[in-house]
Formats: C-alpha cells, sequence, structure tokens
C-alpha cells in the first residue's frame, strides 16, 4: 500500500524548509525566506513609467520596482482618480505581488487581486466603470460562468460546484475557482464558509484602499510555508509534522481543522519534540537535499539522469548507465526510459524546473515504444500540481516539455540570502 506522506516543516543549514515527502522521496520542497515584500502581498503603488513597446507599467511599492503587464490595465483598481480601464504615470493602483525578482528581471505584480484558501480562490470584480460594466454585461454577468473549477476535478463534480446557489451568490459578486482539494469534501459548508470569508476580505481591501497612503501593505500573505501547506494536494498527505513550535502554534491558529495525531479527521498537525534525534535527521533530509542539487539522479534499474538547467531551457539525458542490456535490448530500453519519465516528473516537480525542458531518452527504433512513453511521460505529469505539458517529439528525436514557472529552482532558493 503507498504511504499517504507526510509534510515536514524543519531548519536545515539556516533554511526553512517545507516538504512534501512520499514513500521516501521528496515529491516538493520549498526553502522558505522572510522578506518585506513576500509573494501575496497586496499594496497601493505608484506607476513610475510605462512602456507601451514592451507592453509594461513599472509600478513603485516604495523601495521595490516591480512589472504589471499593461494588458491587465482594465481590471486596476486606480486610488487616486475614478478607473477608466487605462493606466498612466502617477497612478496609485492597487496591486499584488506575484513573483520574485530573479537575475536581471525585476519583481512582478499583478491588478487581478485574489485571496487563496484551501479550497478555492477568489477574484476581485472588474472596477465599476462605464467601460467595464459594458464589458461584463454580456455571458460573464451570470454567476455560472464566473465559477470556474479545477481542471483535476471530475466532470461530475466540475457540475456540482458549478450549481451549487450558495456559490453562485458569492461569485455574483467575486468571481472564483474551486480548488482541486475541495473534491475531498463531504460537506460544503467548509467551502461555501472559506469563499465567502475571502470574499468579505478582498471587498473590505478596496474599501479602505483609497484612505491609505501610496506604498501602503493593505494585506500581508501568510507565512510561506503555511502557503505551501494550503496549496498541497489533500490526498497526497495525511500528517504535518514540524520541530518548531512557532510553526506549529502558527498552523493550528491558521487552519482550525488541522487535529491532534490519533483523533478522527482529515489531516493531523503534530509537535516533533524528540531531542536525540532530530526530524532532519530522523528523514535523512540532508542526503535527500543533496540529491536534489546533484546532476546526476540514479534510477532502480542502474540507469540513471543528468539534470543540466542553463538560461535557455532544462537539458534533461537519460543514460542506461549499470544496466544489464541483455538479448532483448528495445524492451530493456523502454523499460529503462518508462522508469526515467516517472522519475523526470518527480525531479521536476521537487527541483521546480520550468520553461523549456528538453528530455533526450534512449533511442528506440519501434514507433508504438515511442508512442508508449510519450503517453507514459503525459500521465506521470498529471500529477504535477504545476501545468506541465509534453509538447512533441522534436526532428532531433527529442522530447519537449514545459512547465509554468511558478517560483525560483530550488536550487535558486538554497542559495539566496
Amino acid at each position: 500500500m503507498a504511504d499517504m506522506g507526510k509534510i515536514l516543516i524543519t531548519k536545515l543549514h539556516n533554511k526553512l524548509l517545507a516538504l512534501l515527502i512520499q514513500n521516501q522521496q521528496i515529491l516538493s520542497i520549498q526553502a522558505q525566506k522572510e522578506d518585506d515584500h513576500a509573494i501575496g502581498n497586496i499594496y497601493v503603488g505608484r506607476v513610475q513609467n510605462i512602456s507601451v513597446n514592451i507592453g509594461a507599467a513599472f509600478v513603485d511599492l516604495g523601495g521595490c520596482l516591480t512589472f504589471l503587464p499593461l494588458a491587465e490595465a482594465k481590471y486596476a483598481f486606480v486610488t487616486n482618480r475614478k478607473p477608466d480601464g487605462t493606466l498612466k504615470i502617477g497612478d496609485e493602483v492597487l496591486v499584488q505581488l506575484v513573483k520574485e525578482p530573479m537575475k536581471t528581471k525585476l519583481a512582478g505584480v499583478t491588478a487581478r487581486i485574489s485571496r487563496a484558501g484551501t479550497y478555492v480562490v477568489v477574484n476581485l470584480p472588474m472596477p465599476d466603470s462605464d467601460k467595464m460594466r459594458k464589458a461584463s454585461a454580456s455571458g460573464m454577468a451570470d454567476p455560472e460562468h464566473r465559477i470556474q473549477v479545477s481542471s483535476k476535478l471530475s466532470r461530475k463534480q466540475q457540475s456540482r460546484f458549478k450549481s451549487m446557489e450558495a456559490l453562485r451568490e458569492i461569485a455574483d459578486t467575486c468571481p472564483l475557482i474551486v480548488r482541486t482539494n475541495a473534491g475531498e469534501l463531504e460537506e460544503e459548508q467548509p467551502l461555501i464558509e472559506e469563499a465567502r470569508r475571502l470574499c468579505d476580505e478582498l471587498l473590505h481591501i478596496v474599501s479602505v484602499a483609497d484612505k491609505r497612503t501610496c506604498y501602503s501593505c493593505l494585506y500581508r500573505s501568510m507565512p510561506a510555508y503555511a502557503e505551501f501547506v494550503q496549496n498541497a494536494y489533500r490526498t497526497e498527505y495525511d500528517e504535518i509534522v514540524t520541530d518548531i513550535p512557532e510553526v506549529y502554534e502558527t498552523l493550528r491558529s491558521l487552519m482550525p481543522e488541522l487535529h491532534s495525531p490519533g483523533t478522527q479527521g482529515g489531516i493531523a498537525l503534530r509537535l516533533y519534540e524528540d531531542d536525540r534525534l532530530p526530524l532532519y535527521k530522523l528523514y535523512s533530509l540532508e542526503t535527500r537535499v543533496k540529491e536534489l542539487l546533484d546532476k546526476k539522479v540514479w534510477l532502480k534499474s542502474g540507469g540513471y539522469l543528468i539534470i543540466e538547467p542553463t538560461e535557455a531551457l532544462i537539458s534533461i539525458d537519460v543514460n542506461t548507465g549499470k544496466c544489464e542490456k541483455g538479448r532483448q535490448q528495445e524492451e530493456t530500453f523502454l523499460r529503462i526510459n518508462l522508469e526515467a519519465a516517472r522519475m523526470i516528473a518527480i525531479q521536476l516537480r521537487a527541483r521546480n524546473l520550468s520553461g523549456m525542458i528538453l528530455v533526450d531518452f534512449i533511442n528506440m527504433k519501434k514507433k508504438e515504444h515511442e508512442a508508449e512513453l510519450i503517453e507514459a511521460m503525459r500521465s506521470f505529469l498529471k500529477k504535477d500540481p504545476v501545468q506541465t505539458n509534453v509538447v512533441d517529439m522534436t526532428g532531433l528525436g527529442l522530447l519537449e516539455l514545459t512547465r509554468k514557472k511558478v517560483n525560483s529552482r530550488f536550487e535558486e532558493q538554497m542559495r539566496q540570502s
């Protein structure tokens, strides 16, 4: 029987790590850092400059210059004048931080303000202006079209959530997205209560925004480790373990649905208190983190992967290594490639690799084996919460994948001070 998995939150090498571990394998990990400008924070920023050529507005958050796509101007809540779907230099605008600065790139913000919960993401509606009322007077005025549901849920579940009257009433005010975790709920009430609370919080933020000075932070996101817990699929773990009392108390207060180990319910929260064997040693985290930072990944068959991030793309090479080929060479290559495909899906998620990814599998002569490998790769990637796609085989026989960028790579997180 497969291990349901655990979320561990502990310190290692002066980093606060939050990780999801299952069957002795790290599925997802994040190295936390405390930052005044944290992802999810909502600010009143000032438009410092506009570049039509690159489609960007540069918004100052007070010592932190950020990038806002001009395509989002219609969603912008401008606090020092009546919003009209455009942005001008000097506008004071409500923005939410969504991307950290990386190398030469500025931090990214969005004018599409939202609040994410465990079961639902709630969005602010478009600002109330004449132009925007006309834009929303079509099909979007129907609350059913203002409810989106995770594509990972069944069609029956999607239909059920879209037809829930209480959700439709909330969506009439704030459009929302039902998350995958909602599919595990036996009752609808936790989903409704969370959606209503997040909608009220967003409306309160808008109501006070024009009364606050520029560069004010109107909402501070929860600690990064709490967001890690909130965003994890509830079907992948049944316990959260930490050896940090402050983390334990914070999670108890932010997530009252968590319960003590040994009691009936969903997810258990446990404070680990054995000083003789630290939590990071109990789960061999030093070794596992080192493996995630190494470019070579061994497979059980004796083959191995070489994972090399570059500026332009991620290169992954599959090698037979110590594997005995035997007489059935073609079947052996297929077996190694299928094992490699499963491991690649795990490594992309755990290392948080993104962008264009090229995989050089072991060459196979049979087209049906190639088709089986591509289909298996698609199946393995479906388990990734981050949007990941199989594009196609290139003319040189490389499998091209893409993975949406949501954060910096794990190795970069470990290097950050």
